[in-house]
């Protein structure tokens, strides 16, 4: 998800290849107008709005739609930006975002559970200017990204990170990592949650050559979508803490995840792993999967459910 400049929401959806535009024009905090911005698109998870542009994902591609806001109801034939990425389809859904540098940040998955690509075409994180020059790479080792976010006060890049699968309910964890300079390696595919050597390739190169994660979070949660709070509407202690939407287990003997967490840190910079919003699993039934998070601009927190196929608003109102 992400937000125009005059309050339009905008989200993608991986399985329909549609991108929406969501409007609230009562002011009512609830969308009574939506519109069809692109369709038959190939997983358009991804979508970043700058000076009037709507940037949108597709798996070896990215689009630009100018002018968005005013042509709503007569979406504008969208523009090329590039078209450089990898066309495999597995991890291939791409969030995107602009960073504080005014770059436009894409993530490339690695095209498989477990294996050795090649590291300057996958697994990694890449920026590039908005009208797709400049290309780098910022961040390697890292398996699949489908959220990342700048802290509000150093500007570093934070991101999430799933864990490979088949190793067990238990292991590896999925990752919140802190890259505050680019050129980091993240351990993929030698190493999981930094700590653990992978069966397959960890003999290549120990755990001690790459980036640890700064939280490990639950195994195989999904951890997707992750913003930090800069709103006024919740409570100070929330001011700065990272919100992740954990879009839950598909593999595990016990279902986990399919929540709201946080992560907090106190004056001595520790930081805690804890849950913020739960229910969507009930037992071991789910009937909501939370994909990713948005704080708007009167603070309340937006959270996209693909299973549901809604947008929740959480909000806060001091008693």
């Amino acid at each position: 998800m992400t937000l125009g400049k005059n309050g339009t929401v905008f989200v993608g959806s991986m399985s329909k290849g549609d991108v929406y535009a969501l409007v609230d024009s009562d002011g009512d905090q609830r969308a009574d107008k939506v519109f069809t911005i692109a369709s038959r698109l190939q997983m358009p998870v991804g979508v970043a709005y700058r000076n009037g542009s709507l940037y949108v994902s597709e798996v070896d591609r990215i689009l630009r739609f100018d002018e968005i806001e005013q042509r709503l109801a007569k979406p504008p034939k969208p523009v090329i930006v590039t078209d450089r990425f990898p066309h495999e389809t597995h991890h291939g859904w791409k969030f995107i975002a602009f960073g504080p540098d005014g770059k436009l940040y894409v993530p490339v998955g690695a095209p498989c559970n477990i294996c050795e690509p090649d590291p300057d075409r996958y697994a990694l994180i890449s920026r590039m200017n908005p009208d797709g020059s400049g290309y780098e790479i910022v961040a390697r080792g890292v398996r699949n990204s489908v959220g990342f976010d700048w802290d509000p006060t150093s500007h570093d890049l934070w991101f999430t990170d799933n864990g490979r699968d088949l190793l067990g309910d238990d292991q590896p964890p999925d990752e919140l990592n802190h890259a505050p300079k680019p050129g980091m390696n993240f351990g993929y595919p030698y190493c999981h949650g930094g700590m653990i050597p992978d069966p397959e390739y960890g003999s290549k190169h120990p755990c001690s050559e790459f980036t640890p994660p700064v939280v490990t979070l639950g195994p195989h949660v999904a951890s997707l979508g992750m913003r930090f709070y800069t709103g006024k509407m919740f409570p100070p202690k929330y001011q700065n803490q990272i919100f992740i939407a954990e879009h839950g287990s598909w593999n595990r003997t016990e279902k986990i995840g399919y929540r709201i967490t946080s992560v907090s840190r106190d004056e001595q910079g520790h930081l805690r792993y804890s849950v913020f919003a739960e229910g969507w699993l009930q037992g071991q039934e789910a009937w909501g999967r939370p994909v990713d998070v948005l704080v708007m601009p009167d603070g309340a927190l937006l959270v996209s459910d693909d299973l549901a196929g809604v947008i929740y608003r959480i909000s806060y109102k001091k008693q």
